[in-house]
C-alpha cells in the first residue's frame, strides 16, 4: 500500500479546490479502506467549490472532498468481518452514531450527530477514502462502475419518490437535475399515471423525457400553471416530487397541488423564503414531507430491487466522464446546466 495518494481537497477558505499530495487514510478497527474506481459530482460539492454561505458555516479545511463513490476493498480493520477485501462496494455518505434516539428508534437517516463523508471527514476525490464498515454496501461484482457510483444520489430519488404511494398518480417533478431525473424513473417504475417535469435548461428536459416524463416544461417561456390543470381537466397534481429548491418551483408546484394531495420536498431552498402556508398546504388539506438522506438501510434495498429487475435503467443519467485532474472542467459542467451526472475517474 503507497504512503501517499493523489486527491482533490478545499486547501483552504475561498472559492475553488485543488489537487494534491495527501496521505493515505488510516483506518480504525471498524473501518475498510476503499480503493475508489469512480467517484461523482453533487451538487453540495458544487457548494463547497464556489464556497457558498452553506459552506462556509459547515466546511473546515483542509479537507478531501466528495461522498458519492464505488471502489475495491484493499484493507479493512480488525474488527471487521464484512465486507471482505476484495469486495466492490458503494458508499453511504452518512455516517451515524448508532447510539442517538434517532438511531435507536430505526430513523439513522436524521440522526442528530451525522457525520458526512466528504463535508466533515476526509472524501472521495481521490485514489484511496476509509470509510465505517458499516457504511459499505456491497455490490454485484459484474455491476457496471457508472451504475455503482451512482446509487448514493439514486437513493435521494428512491427516498423522495416512496415517501407516497404513486401508483396511478398525476405526478409533477420540479427540478431536472440528475437526482430529478432519476426520481422520474423511479415514479414511472412505481406506476405513476402521468409525469410531469419542469426546469429551466433544455438539455435537463430532454433528459427528463429520456427518462419518462410525459410533458417536460420549458419554466422560462411556459406557463407551467396553465399547462398543469389543462392536461388534468383543471385538477392538478395527486403528488409534487420538488427537487430543484427554486422558490418560483416550489410555489409553482403547491399551486398546481390538487385539494387534499402530498409533496415531497428535497431541493434546498437558497435561504429563508416567502411562502404562502396558508392557501398552499392549510386550505387544501395538503400532507408535506422533508426528505433528508437515505432511509438507513430501507432505502438501499429498495435501490437494489429497482436496479436488479431493469426497472429502472440509470445509464443516459452519466453524460460526462472527467480525469480526476479534471476537476475543474468537471465542476464547471456540472453546473453549466448542460448535464446529467457527472464522473469522475481517480
Amino acid at each position: 500500500m503507497p504512503d501517499t495518494m493523489k486527491a482533490v481537497i478545499k486547501p483552504r477558505p475561498g472559492p475553488g479546490l485543488e489537487m494534491t499530495t495527501w496521505p493515505v487514510p488510516e483506518i480504525g478497527p471498524d473501518d475498510v479502506l476503499v480503493q475508489v474506481k469512480a467517484a461523482s459530482i453533487c451538487g453540495t460539492d458544487l457548494h463547497i467549490y464556489k464556497w457558498d454561505p452553506w459552506s462556509q458555516g459547515r466546511i473546515h479545511p483542509p479537507l478531501v472532498v466528495g461522498h458519492e463513490l464505488c471502489g475495491i476493498v484493499v484493507e479493512r480493520g480488525a474488527n471487521v468481518t464484512s465486507p471482505k477485501v476484495g469486495d466492490f462496494v458503494s458508499a453511504e455518505s452518512h455516517v451515524v452514531d448508532n447510539s442517538c434516539f434517532y438511531c435507536r428508534t430505526g430513523q439513522g437517516h436524521i440522526c442528530i450527530n451525522t457525520r458526512i463523508i466528504g463535508v466533515d471527514r476526509d472524501g472521495a476525490f481521490a485514489e484511496y477514502v476509509a470509510i465505517p464498515a458499516q457504511n459499505a454496501w456491497v455490490n454485484p461484482p459484474d455491476m457496471p462502475v457508472e451504475i455503482a457510483v451512482l446509487q448514493e444520489n439514486f437513493g435521494n430519488a428512491v427516498h423522495t419518490a416512496f415517501a407516497t404511494d404513486l401508483t396511478a398518480k398525476k405526478v409533477l417533478v420540479t427540478g431536472c437535475g440528475p437526482v430529478g431525473v432519476m426520481t422520474i424513473a423511479v415514479a414511472k417504475a412505481a406506476g405513476a399515471r402521468s409525469i410531469f417535469a419542469t426546469d429551466i435548461y433544455p438539455y435537463r428536459l430532454e433528459l427528463a423525457r429520456t427518462m419518462g416524463a410525459d410533458v417536460a416544461i420549458d419554466v422560462r417561456n411556459e406557463d407551467v400553471v396553465s399547462i398543469v390543470n389543462d392536461l388534468t381537466d383543471g385538477e392538478g397534481v395527486d403528488v409534487l416530487l420538488e427537487m430543484s429548491g427554486a422558490p418560483s418551483a416550489i410555489e409553482q408546484g403547491f399551486k398546481v397541488l390538487k385539494y387534499g394531495g402530498e409533496a415531497a420536498l428535497l431541493g434546498l431552498t437558497p435561504g429563508p423564503i416567502m411562502f404562502d402556508l396558508n392557501n398552499a398546504v392549510i386550505f387544501k388539506g395538503a400532507t408535506v414531507y422533508g426528505i433528508v438522506g437515505r432511509e438507513l438501510w430501507a432505502t438501499w434495498y429498495r435501490m437494489r430491487g429497482l436496479l436488479r429487475s431493469g426497472a429502472v435503467d440509470l445509464t443516459p443519467v452519466v453524460t460526462h466522464r472527467f480525469r480526476l485532474e479534471e476537476y475543474d472542467r468537471a465542476m464547471e459542467t456540472m453546473a453549466s446546466g448542460q448535464s446529467g451526472k457527472v464522473v469522475l475517474y481517480p
